[in-house]
């Protein structure tokens, strides 16, 4: 988790989960470049249908909430939680089933 927040390019996970990464990253921050060509790359790394919706479904509500919570003018996390905690946070959504799928 830490080399995927540190740089998610170089960071140990399967392809088919950093090329879902960086689809997400257009779509969050260049979302007028978005191309067919970006969900065909995702497509021939390995991603399937399903692992590519979820991935816009959810940045899509991220991306819904945090301007919502920024139009009200909400204290982000990081100001409200120690970063051990937040590290925890993260450790209970892996132990959970959020972790990335196992490499083809």
């Amino acid at each position: 988790m830490a080399a995927v927040l540190a740089d998610w390019r170089s960071a140990p996970i399967s392809e088919p989960l950093r090329a879902t990464l960086g689809l997400v990253r257009t779509l969050t921050l260049e979302p007028d470049s978005l191309a067919r060509g970006d969900l065909e790359a995702v497509r021939a790394a390995g991603a399937s249908e399903e692992a590519i919706l979820d991935a816009i479904y959810i940045c899509g509500a991220f991306s819904i909430l945090t301007r919502i919570a920024d139009a009200f003018g909400a204290v982000p996390v990081s100001e409200l939680l120690a970063p051990e905690l937040r590290a925890g946070h993260a450790s209970a959504f892996l132990a959970r089933g959020y972790a990335p799928p196992p490499a083809r």
